[in-house]
């Protein structure tokens, strides 16, 4: 039986997943895959560093070129993260004609076209299913399962962190200090959250499936993005009692040509199924003009879940190679006409603070009306108070519309304040 040989770049949390897994499951695996699959060489900053893991310490190694110069290496699979240098060791792979694996959702979305011509030119492949969603088959779905489709709209949520927070504010009234806390102590956010909870992280991946989707690079600058950190206990409870759930939520969408893409933090109708996606899971709910809907769900990080990705990547190239065949990694460029717009326009929730006397509401209404923004519904919340809440749902509007509006509210002597919240809203 023929031998394929992989180098391991990192054996962190993912890295140890990916030598449980191939410990674990050796005998399926290697019945899957009709050849011995065997670690080379491991690439580690400290050899002496304690692990849970059970291995052969000679694989161990800290200079990477004992990895990329190794002739003897077929796959290199990079798990270290960040940009460099990741980067540059999988290009020397490449270059080398090693295939790669990777987990990296930085390197792949800022650079995943130049990765891919790259891997044409030198007749290699590169594997990036673990970069998104961690164990959910997102990026083969999306390239092979439904590469007869044209993609229309993405929307997903594919942070877990984040979901898990804005859970715990919804189930257990937390607020937004105490879920991230309660987020860390479970180890499902870092000591510093911040690529987190500002939102970075679905930046990447939402590039990363805009790219294999709509066959656009999109930079992650180029994206709007907002976080979770202005969500408040209260306006979860508020949409709640107006039958929606408030979620981070990563959109792509075809409009008419234009590239629609954007991270925020949006309202989504209960009975929509992304509204029942809680705690550290995962989905991604797609619309192709062939399949129609379709929505994928699992847990979206995690040593094992993204371990299996790796591995599913790594017997992938191991076909590919047995057939001689490429199988569909490479950035295919079929959205030069899409124009890359931000949030050109949608249906939003606005909360404000407003004194209690008759006839505020019919002023506000009056003037979001000047600026042909329309309201779909209105709840006040509490009364015999001096402030009270007052919340709009509007129809859909422009987004310049709405800021021009918002911006003549906030001088009414009614309004208290600051427009206390502004969210998209997902209708469906």
């Amino acid at each position: 039986m023929d031998i394929i040989r992989i180098g391991l770049l990192g054996l962190g949390n993912v890295g140890s997943g990916v030598m449980n897994i191939l410990r674990q499951n050796i005998n399926k695996i290697r019945e899957y895959a009709g050849v011995h699959i065997e670690i080379e060489k491991v690439l580690v900053r400290d050899i002496n560093k304690p692990r849970d893991i059970v291995f052969d310490e000679q694989l161990l190694t800290t200079n990477p070129q004992d990895i990329l110069d190794n002739p003897d290496i077929d796959i290199v699979v990079e798990l270290i993260g960040g940009i460099e240098p990741a980067f540059s060791y999988i290009k020397q792979a490449m270059v080398n004609g090693k295939h790669v694996v990777t987990a990296n959702k930085a390197v792949i979305a800022t650079y995943c076209k130049e990765l891919f011509e790259l891997a044409d030119k030198n007749n290699v492949e590169i594997r990036f299913e673990g970069s998104v969603g961690g164990g959910i088959p997102l990026i083969d779905t999306i390239t092979n399962k439904l590469a007869g489709n044209q993609i229309d709209e993405l929307v997903g949520i594919i942070n877990g962190t984040t979901n898990y927070i804005l859970s715990r504010m919804s189930r257990e009234g937390m607020s937004f200090e105490a879920a991230l806390k309660k987020a860390q102590q479970k180890g499902y956010a870092e000591a510093d959250p911040s690529s987190d909870i500002e939102g970075q992280d679905a930046i990447y991946k939402l590039a990363i499936l805009a790219a294999i989707s709509f066959g656009l690079h999109v930079s992650p600058q180029d994206i709007p993005c907002e976080g979770i950190t202005r969500i408040s206990e209260h306006e979860i409870r508020y949409a709640e009692e107006i039958g929606y759930a408030v979620k981070l939520l990563a959109t792509a969408r075809n409009r008419d040509g234009k590239l629609e893409i954007h991270v925020h933090p949006s309202l989504i109708p209960n009975h929509h199924p992304l509204a029942a996606v809680h705690d550290e899971f995962n989905a991604l709910f797609i619309k192709g003009n062939a399949v129609g809907e379709l929505m994928l769900y699992g847990k979206g990080a995690g040593s094992m879940p993204t371990g299996s990705a790796v591995i599913g990547d790594i017997l992938d190239i191991i076909k590919m190679m047995r057939q001689s065949a490429k199988t569909g990694s490479s950035f295919v460029s079929n959205g030069e006409k899409l124009k890359v717009v931000g949030e050109e326009s949608g249906s939003y929730y606005i909360r404000l603070q407003v004194v209690d006397k008759p006839g505020v509401l019919g002023i506000i209404t009056t003037t979001l009306g000047k600026h042909d923004i329309s309201i779909a519904s209105v709840a006040q919340q509490g009364m015999g108070q001096e402030l009270v809440p007052v919340i709009f749902i509007t129809h859909e509007v422009e987004r310049e519309k709405l800021d021009r509006g918002l911006d003549e509210i906030r001088k009414l002597s009614h309004v208290v304040g600051e427009v206390a919240c502004i969210l998209r809203v997902e209708s469906y």
